[in-house]
């Protein structure tokens, strides 16, 4: 069985730190170098959920997307919801990893997860790395759809292909649009707008759109949007990387058992749709 810092040193020869933004936290927040690992567990959020699947599961490694903490901490007190995750974690032998904006930016990364659940063609990134002389390299995708369909067509596909959540897939346009192309980013996109238009794509499929960007970005182009949960967009990066951990156990025989978290971590429960027979304000 390999060594965890063998296969950390794997997982950021996949994900490299120096690609992750400079207010990120990544890498390994708890774990032994030296502790022999047999069985990985991958998931988007390293909440009290997770770490009660690692520990039920066996798994020596916790890889998840979200960093446990990303703005620091002065306590990991087992009072506190994160330092209780940090004792469970140590007192059961289970490291943690963070693959964050460094996942984001890789080639394959978590947006180039997001296309391929979307069957999706990439064309390039939709910021690209400047230091890829490759060009592969950067945040989100641009893409292009086999055939073309209309945003509502879209939607539904977007829908059915990515996990199911309480929000779903809420949509900014005409449903009958004709779509061609898109830009498609894992997470929070509104960042990237100035980016997404230069590139001249029909929609954008992302999440946590927030009014008053959506507002602006519809004003000034006729640019459809897409805006799916959070973890739904990120979650597909969870295949992505244990299939790309099982080739590199594969390619140096350590028989690593690499698993995918299926629980649920977006915090919305549920989702009261509005009437439809009516529109407008109430009077």
């Amino acid at each position: 069985m390999p060594r965890l810092s063998e296969v950390i040193a794997a997982l950021d020869a996949l994900w490299p730190a120096e690609l992750a933004e400079s207010w990120d936290a990544v890498g390994t927040v708890c774990g032994d170098p030296e502790a022999e690992i047999s069985r990985v567990l991958f998931a988007v959020d390293p909440v009290q959920e997770i770490v009660d699947e690692a520990v039920k599961l066996g798994a020596q490694l916790l890889v998840t997307h979200h960093p446990l903490y990303l703005r620091g901490t002065t306590t990991v007190s087992a009072g506190t919801f994160k330092g209780r995750v940090v004792h469970d974690l140590i007192k059961n032998d289970v490291a943690l990893h963070v693959a964050h904006t460094n996942a984001d930016r890789a080639d394959p990364g978590v947006s180039d997860a997001l296309a391929g659940a979307l069957d999706l063609r990439i064309v390039r990134p939709l910021v690209p790395d400047p230091a890829d002389a490759h060009g592969r390299r950067g945040l989100g995708r641009i893409c292009e759809l086999e055939h073309p369909l209309t945003l509502r067509e879209l939607a539904a596909r977007a829908a059915e292909r990515l996990p199911a959540t309480a929000q779903g897939i809420r949509v900014a346009g005409d449903p009958e649009q004709l779509i061609r192309t898109l830009a498609v980013s894992g997470g929070s996109g509104d960042s990237l707008f100035d980016d997404v238009r230069a590139s001249g794509v029909d929609a954008f499929l992302t999440a946590d759109l927030r009014h008053h960007p959506v507002s602006e970005a519809r004003a000034q182009t006729p640019l459809a949007l897409l805006d799916a949960a959070h973890w739904a967009t990120e979650w597909p990066w969870c295949e992505l990387a244990a299939a790309q951990l099982d080739q590199i156990s594969d390619r140096h025989g350590w028989g690593l058992r690499v698993h995918v978290s299926k629980t649920v971590t977006d915090p919305w429960t549920a989702h009261a749709a509005s009437n439809t027979d009516t529109t407008g304000a109430p009077n």
